[in-house]
């Protein structure tokens, strides 16, 4: 099963700007991307991001061994959102520089903690986790919560131009 997360170049750009602004104390920031999902083949899941969230500063909570930690509030929000939009939920934060991303040990210690309980309020969709770089990203993806999660096969920016084809056009 391969999985391709699009978004306009407008969501990724907000993200990015967001997770770029400093905290108080916090190293970096995080946000929750929402989304709909659809099969697009046998083998091919589409993710159509539908909106970022950032996270309030008063969500984030003191920690000096991460960079960023979000208290409850913060995961109340966002599984809120995507429990009202019935849509997947993704934790997006940002490592900068160039190229593909990885996951830190810490980002995937943590998220094999915190993304299988998002099944509890959003059952139907998949949900997962992004990291972007200043002009990448990766991502990975958990089908059910007792499942091992894999990789975004692609990320894909769909915007302008549009172009129509068909009656109505």
């Amino acid at each position: 099963m391969k999985f391709t997360f699009k978004a306009t170049p407008a969501l990724f750009a907000r993200a990015r700007q967001d997770l770029a602004r400093k905290h108080p104390f916090a190293h970096e920031r995080v946000g929750f991307v929402t989304a709909g999902c659809a099969r697009a083949d046998d083998d091919l899941i589409v993710i159509t991001a539908r909106d970022y969230m950032p996270v309030d500063d008063e969500d984030y909570v003191r920690n000096p061994n991460v960079g960023a930690m979000i208290g409850s509030g913060a995961m109340r929000k966002g599984l809120q959102r995507a429990y009202a939009t019935r849509s997947a939920l993704f934790h997006i934060h940002t490592h900068g520089g160039r190229g593909t991303p990885e996951f830190s040990s810490v980002d995937l210690k943590d998220a094999q903690n915190f993304v299988p309980s998002f099944f509890n309020v959003v059952p139907a969709m998949l949900h997962g986790l992004i990291v972007l770089s200043n002009d990448s990203a990766r991502g990975r993806v958990w089908v059910a919560p007792n499942k091992k999660p894999v990789y975004v096969h692609r990320f894909v920016a769909v915007g302008l131009p549009l172009v129509r084809y068909g009656e109505g056009a």
